[in-house]
């Protein structure tokens, strides 16, 4: 395996922090002050680079969407991000369920 494949394989995980403050902001159609809004509010915490810059992953950029959804219907976005927190927490919790049943079925 060749570095260019290692890099290729991390390009597939969700929790690689493969895109720039300035490029996830584009993506999200949002300012780079509102990631660091979602940051502060402990929503997402963004890896660093060598340099010291902001990095995002695919998780966070589907996390920071969500608030970003909730704030453009108004909701503050502390609760926004609570709203958020909550429903990943809800969602992996359904996901342990179905796991336990599938385990032990009956």
């Amino acid at each position: 395996m060749t570095a260019d494949d290692s890099f290729d394989g991390r390009l597939d995980d969700d929790d690689y922090p493969a895109y720039t403050m300035g490029r996830a902001a584009a993506m999200l159609g949002t300012t780079q002050g509102f990631l660091r809004a979602l940051g502060e509010a402990r929503l997402i915490t963004p890896l660093r680079s060598d340099g010291g810059h902001r990095r995002y992953s695919r998780y966070q950029l589907r996390i920071a969407a969500r608030a970003r959804e909730l704030v453009d219907h108004g909701t503050p976005i502390e609760a926004a991000c609570r709203i958020v927190i909550l429903e990943d927490q809800l969602e992996e919790a359904q996901r342990i369920n179905a796991e336990y049943r599938l385990a032990f079925p009956g």
